[in-house]
């Protein structure tokens, strides 16, 4: 998967002339929507098949300041999917410099807002999430995934 790229607008920074910590939360759904267009989900279908991605958490660790007209490069990865949350990581850098590391936690909902359970309702998507999970994390990465409680239906 290649990086989503972005630069720093002016109207991002704050008067220190840095970029305002809420804007990365920003860059991170803007890089999880290309993510899942580049797998071949854009979330506008999913959308339109009745499936809806709530954020259950997010966080974020900061680690240098960028500015305004920075280009950033942000790497997405599968960091754990078990059928019912998808843990997406996400790895901030300008010019290799890492900037911000960052994880958040989704579920998967119906029109309803009922949890829906992707193995079932959506398999070539898990199929799609699991190889990413595994290609990143190795071949345990099932494995682990089960040992941390999640379910795996």
């Amino acid at each position: 998967m290649r990086p989503y790229r972005r630069s720093v607008q002016y109207y991002e920074t704050d008067m220190m002339g840095i970029t305002h910590h809420a804007n990365y939360i920003r860059w991170m759904e803007e890089a999880r929507i290309d993510f899942l267009a580049q797998m071949g989900y854009p979330y506008r279908r999913m959308e339109q098949e009745g499936i809806f991605s709530p954020v259950r958490s997010v966080s974020c660790q900061y680690r240098k300041p960028c500015t305004f007209s920075d280009e950033i490069e942000i790497d997405v990865s599968v960091a754990a999917f078990n059928g019912v949350v998808l843990t997406i990581r996400y790895v901030m850098r300008r010019d290799g410099e890492i900037l911000c590391e960052g994880v958040s936690e989704h579920v998967f909902v119906g029109r309803d807002g009922r949890l829906l359970r992707m193995k079932r309702d959506m398999p070539e998507f898990c199929t799609a999430i699991e190889a990413l999970a595994e290609e990143t994390r190795g071949p345990d990465a099932g494995a682990t995934s089960r040992r941390s409680g999640g379910e795996t239906a």
